[in-house]
């Protein structure tokens, strides 16, 4: 349950070193229930997030921006009206950045640094990301955290790219990934370096405790609505940066507020973002994302070690 007031705010985000089999210590746990976020450092080793930045690029070599041609953004809504985007729950998609494209409708560079993100069930389709998803290292960890039940809900590969890679305005993730009670957890992984000049994600710690400001939800087929339930403005004075190697684990509860700036650098900042939610809680059949073909399932993994398929 969330209490109905923030807590106090804290110094710092808290940040561990990552054990090696996902076995959080009780100061981590409480860590976390306090400032809805918790740092593992070297979480995932260097070869796999090289691997699986490798595939991601492999996956945008297949893609045809002639053919879908979806913009996302936090700061423009025609995405919300797009019927590419919001069929892709159970698919791989792709979605370009605002200033992707230059005043004769051309891509300024090239797919990959154009992309704002692709998902939303790469977990599910593509065995590399499939492979990085589920692991016993992170199944532990969501038992660590309280997850009786898990189900891995999206997946999202985020580009950042040089330059263009736009600003994602506060947030809580819980807004568009709603469930009865609320179960949703976010797990962030720094594919590459995250830092204050190319876009960190920047947290309210505490700011879990407060209530759920925004309810995205379906008003059609291929139209969606965002409705304010608090207006209230977001305490900024008391975010903090998160800035992040390669391998970081970032894990953030459902309502936990959080953002990241604009990439000014010539570099891009990749990282990959899993979603979790208590497969015993309501999922509402308004919510954006369905996956109305695709079973919901865990961090379960193989006898190989691998994810088990669907």
């Amino acid at each position: 349950m969330h209490a109905p007031t923030e807590t106090a705010p804290v110094e710092a985000l808290p940040t561990y070193a990552a054990p090696s089999d996902g076995r959080l210590s009780a100061e981590m746990v409480a860590a976390y229930r306090d400032a809805g976020v918790l740092i593992l450092e070297d979480f995932a080793s260097e070869a796999a997030c090289r691997e699986l930045r490798a595939q991601a690029l492999a996956l945008v070599d297949g893609f045809d921006p002639g053919q879908a041609t979806s913009v996302f953004s936090t700061t423009h809504t025609e995405h919300l009206d797009d019927r590419y985007f919001i069929e892709s729950g159970d698919k791989i998609h792709f979605f370009l950045e605002q200033g992707a494209f230059d005043d004769g409708g051309a891509l300024r560079a090239s797919k990959a640094d154009c992309l704002n993100k692709m998902g939303h069930a790469l977990h599910e389709l593509d065995p590399v990301f499939a492979r990085f998803s589920r692991t016993p290292a992170l199944a532990e960890v969501g038992r660590r955290l309280g997850l009786r039940d898990p189900g891995l809900i999206q997946s999202m590969y985020i580009f950042k790219p040089p330059r263009i890679g736009g600003e994602v305005l506060w947030h809580q993730d819980s807004t568009y990934l709603y469930t009865e009670p609320e179960s949703c957890v976010g797990f962030w992984f720094a594919i590459e370096e995250a830092t204050l000049d190319n876009g960190c994600m920047y947290f309210i710690p505490g700011g879990h405790r407060g209530p759920l400001r925004q309810r995205n939800y379906r008003t059609g087929p291929y139209s969606l609505q965002t409705d304010v339930l608090d207006s209230a403005p977001w305490p900024e004075a008391r975010a903090l940066p998160a800035p992040a190697r390669v391998g970081t684990l970032v894990i953030f509860d459902g309502r936990t507020p959080h953002r990241s700036g604009v990439n000014h650098t010539s570099s891009s900042r990749h990282a990959y973002t899993l979603h979790a939610i208590e497969r015993g809680c309501h999922y509402p059949a308004e919510n954006w994302l369905q996956r109305p073909d695709m079973p919901l399932r865990g961090f379960e993994v193989s006898s190989h070690g691998g994810a088990t398929q669907p």
